[in-house]
């Protein structure tokens, strides 16, 4: 594990955090890695339902650390992904949901990561920034393609093209943000909802997840392979528990589930 990655569990949610703040967690090759392990090892393990994703106070992410990435450029396709693309792809693959928590600046990755996110709260100083055509470079990991989708080509190009620095009530507006928060409130609110998802069927979420992330069905494609999950849920134990509770009046109690 990287020294600049905190990784903490606090029962059923793995927080993983940027801790390079004296550089503005500008992310390093082993800093990906490091990142890469705790997301993998997080989905492994039955007993982490959610993961957060957060930074240090005032700085989410500055983007890549460009002397450490210059020095040895990712080569996509290679035999051996690159420490970035191991991430990414872990980021991407990872059946528990995955809380982003920006407080202040995001950059570059630091703003493409969190469209591979299902939830993205920001504290209300926070600012979304993605200079890649600046720095002569192209957009990375689908932003261009899911960007576009979200808001619409000509406002992702603002984005994309123009590298505007978005406020954290503009990236809201625009569909980047699930919500915003003051400052101090901020990761109070992230772990109450991290916990919510916590204390849900664990099975009915990561289905839930997987089915939103399918992408190109036709909507009747869509159905059956929605019914063939609602029906497969209907035969589980979490099922189960969740009628019983109904019927007797009581909250549900998944916690023995995986």
């Amino acid at each position: 594990m990287s020294e600049h990655i905190s990784v903490t569990d606090e029962g059923p949610i793995r927080i993983i955090r940027f801790d390079r703040a004296d550089k503005k967690n500008a992310i390093t090759r082993a800093m990906y890695a490091g990142m890469a392990d705790a997301l993998n090892e997080a989905d492994a393990s039955a007993s982490i339902r959610c993961v957060v994703i957060a930074g240090s106070p005032g700085t989410f992410t500055a983007g890549n650390d460009l002397m450490d990435f210059m020095s040895a450029p990712p080569e996509f396709g290679a035999d051996e992904a690159p420490p970035v693309q191991r991430f990414m792809q872990a980021l991407m693959g990872c059946s528990r949901p995955v809380i982003a928590a920006v407080d202040g600046l995001a950059i570059g990755i630091g703003v493409t990561l969190l469209l591979h996110c299902d939830l993205v709260y920001a504290s209300d100083r926070s600012s979304f920034k993605t200079p890649f055509v600046d720095l002569a470079l192209a957009p990375e990991f689908g932003s261009s393609a899911i960007l576009p989708g979200l808001v619409g080509r000509a406002v992702a190009s603002d984005l994309l093209l123009l590298g505007s620095a978005w406020d954290a009530k503009k990236a809201a507006a625009n569909g980047l943000l699930t919500g915003v928060f003051p400052t101090g409130d901020l990761e109070h609110e992230v772990m109450d909802r991290a916990k919510a998802l916590a204390a849900k069927a664990p099975g009915a979420v990561r289905a839930a997840k997987a089915l939103m992330r399918l992408e190109g069905d036709r909507i009747e494609d869509r159905i059956l392979t929605e019914g063939r999950e609602f029906s497969r849920l209907l035969q589980s134990e979490e099922f189960k528990e969740a009628a019983t509770a109904f019927m007797e009046r009581r909250p549900p109690d998944f916690s023995r589930f995986g």
